[in-house]
């Protein structure tokens, strides 16, 4: 046979093998290796590499790493929504401050107002403590002229339970609007901060 023709008759015979190289290579979990056309199944989560039809690497698949990198970018999207979130309540609550002050005077006497109302309320709860207190004792009278004798009524019984379940409700109030008086204050406090920086200036 002619060597040429000998020679295209070996190559046309090798280009269904060119065709089908082989272009995934991976090691699989058991230790061995694994080649395919696409990527094997045993390939699958494992780092891989991509050949060209001469069987050269030109591309690593690292799973893993994919999955690492989503996660970050899953992550910093998370955190920029979050500032920008922030960033926009920051842009309302600010012109909602210039909205209702025009200087420092007026925060002193929005100030005053609050602290005037909180000391109102103060006054209110420590007045029905007061009178609950004065309640309570009428009701222990009461149970006092029973004892030794018959068993107290059921009603009053239940009314000085009533009155002590009352008494322990108004004096927690009374904790809490005293603690007002700081919430207060620091609430006004970050107003004004907040309003020179504002108007600093202008």
């Amino acid at each position: 046979m002619n060597p040429k023709i000998a020679l295209l008759a070996a190559t046309l015979a090798l280009l269904p093998f060119a065709a089908d190289a082989q272009s995934y290579r991976c090691v699989g979990k058991d230790g061995k290796k694994y080649y395919g056309q696409s990527l094997p199944p045993q390939c699958l989560g494992q780092p891989a590499e991509q050949l060209n039809a001469q069987g050269m690497v030109i591309k690593r698949i690292d799973p893993q790493a994919s999955a690492a990198e989503r996660e970050r970018k899953v992550a910093e999207d998370e955190e920029r929504k979050k500032r920008e979130a922030a960033s926009k309540e920051e842009g309302r609550r600010n012109r909602a401050l210039l909205a209702t002050y025009t200087s420092d005077k007026d925060i002193e006497q929005a100030r005053a107002r609050a602290l005037t109302e909180n000391e109102g309320a103060i006054k209110d709860i420590e007045r029905r403590i007061g009178a609950l207190k004065k309640r309570q004792d009428d009701l222990k009278k009461e149970l006092d002229f029973f004892q030794g004798k018959n068993k107290p009524p059921v009603k009053l019984e239940q009314d000085i339970k009533n009155n002590e379940f009352d008494v322990k409700t108004q004096q927690d109030l009374l904790v809490g609007k005293k603690k007002d008086v700081d919430s207060i204050n620091a609430r006004y406090n970050d107003d004004k901060r907040r309003y020179n920086e504002l108007t600093k200036g202008k």
